[in-house]
């Protein structure tokens, strides 16, 4: 059995698509198609079911899936204690980051990861908490930073600390060195405009959850999904934003803004790190998770 056509079975039936499985793999999809194709000939089986809207594995594909992720994460972890016998770990790490964290941490996790494991490669990509959790049951990421996580049967979820939520709100370019207003409790938050995501992203839901809880609703300027574009938007005088202190603080300006606390009740979204429960992290994998532990708790101010 070919391991590179078993990788590409595996890879689609984890995606349910070809065409998605031919981007996450950087191979033309005829060229997949074709090798999968071989694979079943091989077997003899028909190993997916393809239709309009995708492929799915069969009774026998299921079966194939189940053994192709222990085959190849057992070929991985041959490939890391070979490396160990050279005195190194390798293999390759795919990490997930909020947009809002992805500024402070991209570098020193960068810069560790490449000190402490200089035969591995990481790949670091930003994204929605909700869409980085699906990311980790199909195998795209190894590694995620979540908000707000809820465990799943297929991930395992580890609370790192809490981030306070702010009011941001833009400072008077005529006025720079006026006082920022003090404290504000949420319901006065809901009569603001907000610059805020869209659903589903998990600060959006949680600000959402908490108005609900006393009796009022979120009101919207603007829907935005990536904080800088919102702290334009903010300093623009669009509206306010509800981010974490970090968020503005890596940001371009962040002189630029008002921080505001929010009581009754406080604000606060919980920093966690997941993987897949799907498949057993390699040596290497479990590294980077201890180096990502580390580097968050040291660069993340609650």
């Amino acid at each position: 059995m070919d391991l590179k056509q078993l990788e590409y079975f595996v890879r689609v039936a984890e995606l349910g698509s070809f065409t998605r499985a031919a981007v996450a793999l950087n191979i033309a999809q005829p060229a997949l198609s074709r090798q999968v194709r071989l694979l079943e000939v091989e077997l003899r089986q028909n190993l997916l079911i393809r239709n309009g809207r995708g492929a799915l594995p069969t009774e026998a594909g299921k079966l194939l899936l189940a053994h192709g992720r222990g085959i190849l994460h057992q070929v991985e972890r041959a490939y890391e204690e070979l490396g160990r016998v050279r005195g190194s770990l390798a293999g390759r790490v795919a990490v997930g980051l909020p947009t809002s964290l992805a500024r402070a941490l991209t570098v020193p996790l960068t810069r560790t990861f490449r000190a402490e494991l200089p035969d591995a490669t990481i790949s670091i990509s930003e994204g929605l908490s909700v869409a980085m959790q699906e990311s980790l049951v199909t195998g795209r990421l190894d590694i995620a930073v979540l908000y707000n996580a809820q465990t799943t049967a297929d991930t395992e979820i580890t609370p790192l600390l809490e981030e306070d939520l702010l009011l941001v709100q833009r400072r008077n370019p005529d006025a720079p060195d006026d006082p920022t207003p003090g404290p504000i409790c949420l319901k006065d938050v809901a009569q603001l405009a907000l610059v805020i995501p869209s659903r589903p992203n998990a600060v959006r839901m949680h600000v959402e959850s908490e108005m609900a809880n006393i009796g009022f609703r979120l009101k919207t300027a603007l829907e935005i999904d990536g904080v800088s574009a919102i702290l334009d938007l903010v300093a623009d005088g669009a509206g306010s934003a509800v981010l974490s202190r970090n968020a503005v603080a890596n940001s371009l300006r962040p002189a630029a803004y008002h921080l505001r606390s929010i009581v009754e009740p406080e604000l606060r979204t919980k920093v966690s790190v997941a993987t897949s429960s799907l498949r057993p992290a390699t040596l290497t994998q479990q590294t980077t998770l201890e180096l990502l532990k580390r580097t968050v708790r040291e660069i993340i101010r609650p």
